[in-house]
């Protein structure tokens, strides 16, 4: 059985840091790209950033610079790196990975919630 766990949200005044875990379990036979999502109270999940199996990143237009997303697909485990936090990045944090046990699939974790206060 498959399972993607976030972990490390929190409180943070705004300016602050966290950094945000990703890591998947299971019978797993490669973990695939692996995107960070956010959603923010009573809006839709937004995309911020995704890294490849091979590492190339991509972050969503306002993010780039102040996320920073890594991974070690030796311990199938993906961060969130957050800097400058503002209160608008309060919302949970999902993240999606692709796992492939052995056919390719998309897997959802619960969520982890930041809140940034001002």
């Amino acid at each position: 059985q498959v399972r993607v766990e976030e972990s490390g949200g929190g409180l943070v005044q705004a300016g602050g840091s966290l950094k945000l875990t990703c890591k998947a379990s299971g019978t797993i036979a490669r973990l695939g790209a692996v995107e960070w999502y956010r959603q923010r109270p009573g809006e839709q999940r937004e995309s911020v950033a995704r890294i490849s199996r091979t590492g190339k990143t991509t972050y969503a237009d306002n993010e780039e610079g102040r996320f920073a997303i890594s991974r070690d697909n030796a311990e199938n485990t993906a961060w969130l790196e957050m800097f400058s936090l503002k209160p608008e990045d309060t919302g949970v944090y999902y993240c999606r990975a692709t796992i492939f046990a052995p056919i390719a699939d998309d897997y959802w974790g619960q969520g982890t919630q930041v809140t940034v206060s001002s």
